[in-house]
């Protein structure tokens, strides 16, 4: 049986996009993973108060963690509440993390999340190995996007008629 995509099945919910992602860096490979979070951090992701435009992720003793992801306070939980910007662990079998790890660790190339879901009651993060795009890189990518956009707005008002 295939593997659905998060945006394929019925019982996902999106939580937070990476949206600067695809614009600075060129998305290489991406792969799903689960992520390790305490029930404060659970309740303010599905309030959807996750931030995930600085994250990044690195590998640290065969462990692939996720950095700088800011996902806020749960106001009820009182005491037993978490740091925002905590370390958090993510979730991937050894054979991924080693095809993972090998192309990340090549120069230029970073891991980053584009986006983290809830997939069938378990929150999960989508990391992508990316390559940093350099200005002119990002000016030629928005000129092709412009110049298609036109071609298919040309086509639908003729096509109209």
């Amino acid at each position: 049986m295939a593997k659905q995509k998060a945006s394929d099945d019925p019982n996902s919910k999106s939580i937070s996009r990476n949206r600067r992602a695809r614009h600075e860096y060129e998305i290489l490979d991406t792969l799903e993973c689960g992520i390790a979070l305490r029930g404060s951090e659970v309740k303010s992701c599905r309030a959807g108060k996750v931030s995930l435009e600085e994250a990044y992720a690195r590998i640290n003793d065969g462990e692939l963690w996720l950095l700088n992801c800011d996902i806020a306070e749960y106001p009820q939980a009182n005491i037993m509440n978490h740091e925002p910007r905590r370390p958090r662990k993510l979730l991937l079998h050894k054979r991924e993390l080693r095809k993972f790890a090998d192309a990340a660790s090549h120069e230029g190339f970073t891991l980053i999340p584009l986006a983290m879901y809830f997939s069938e009651g378990r929150a999960k993060v989508e990391i992508a190995v990316g390559k940093g795009r350099k200005l002119h890189d990002k000016r030629e990518k928005m000129k092709t996007e412009a110049a298609k956009k036109e071609m298919r707005s040309a086509l639908g008002k003729r096509g109209g008629r």
